[in-house]
């Protein structure tokens, strides 16, 4: 115990990283079913980025989850980094 704030056990751990690792291969198989507009075909994850927003076209469930997933993942990243730059606070 550090602070009053206790520590992460291990089933907690094990649950963050595994649904992080879940998220990916969620990404992977999403990208890999994803039909591309005629207009766009990305072959870089900057041009994904900027063809995404041509995805709901197609009107399919695989490819809204892709936009979501793509403008989604940056944000928990950032999220993440954050979390991990805070300083516990003293009291």
């Amino acid at each position: 115990m550090m602070y009053g704030t206790p520590a992460i056990g291990f089933s907690r751990y094990l649950a963050l990283y595994g649904l992080q690792a879940c998220w990916v291969l969620l990404g992977g198989y999403l990208l890999t079913h994803a039909y591309w507009p005629s207009s766009c075909h990305p072959d870089g994850v900057i041009k994904a980025y900027g063809c995404s927003m041509h995805l709901p076209e197609n009107r399919g469930w695989v490819e809204a989850c892709l936009l979501t997933w793509l403008w989604s993942t940056p944000i928990l990243v950032v999220m993440e980094i954050i979390r991990r730059l805070q300083k516990p606070k003293r009291r």
